[in-house]
């Protein structure tokens, strides 16, 4: 236990690094920041292997010898990194992570309009799709959705919006 003294502060009588000031936890994901302290360190074969201190003990164990020669871990979403290296990466993680967070919304969003049109056109809710089924499917309904066939011009606006928007995902 005595390396993890020049790193993580002192250690209290229960093993656990008593300093929160050289740590970051950070995952981008979920927008969570906070100062974080170290577990007990545990020797072994493989290394010196630490665990954040509650609330963050599910966050672990990793390589206390890779986190303080890298200046950062990734333990699944979350990234354990010294202050020194927050302070230099944070821009670039916020960034980062703003854009996958938009990636998703945007999946997602086109996911449920995707369903919304497959549905208009009375097409299979999953599966993939041909040009051919949208075209014919959209044959079918305009045959009666169209005002001069008896239908409505509101109808008829959804299931060619929707037509589009498949077809335009297909290219």
């Amino acid at each position: 236990m005595g390396a993890g003294l020049r790193t993580g502060g002192p250690i209290n009588e229960s093993g656990s690094m008593t300093s929160a000031a050289e740590w970051v936890i950070w995952n981008g994901s979920i927008g969570i920041v906070d100062s974080v302290r170290l577990g007990p360190v545990n020797d072994g074969a493989a290394g010196r292997r630490v665990s954040l201190a509650p609330p963050y003990d599910v966050v672990g164990p990793f390589s206390l010898d890779e986190l303080e020669t890298q200046g950062r871990i990734a333990f699944g979403a979350c990234l354990v990194m010294s202050q020194q290296r927050w302070r230099q990466d944070q821009d670039e993680l916020r960034i980062a992570a703003r854009a996958a967070r938009s990636a998703l919304l945007d999946q997602l969003t086109r996911n449920q309009d995707d369903v919304a049109f497959r549905t208009i056109l009375e097409l299979p809710l999953q599966g993939s799709l041909t040009t051919s089924d949208i075209k014919t499917a959209f044959r079918r309904l305009a045959k009666s959705a169209h005002p001069d066939a008896g239908g409505s011009s509101e109808l008829y606006r959804r299931i060619s919006e929707a037509r589009a928007a498949l077809l335009a995902r297909l290219d």
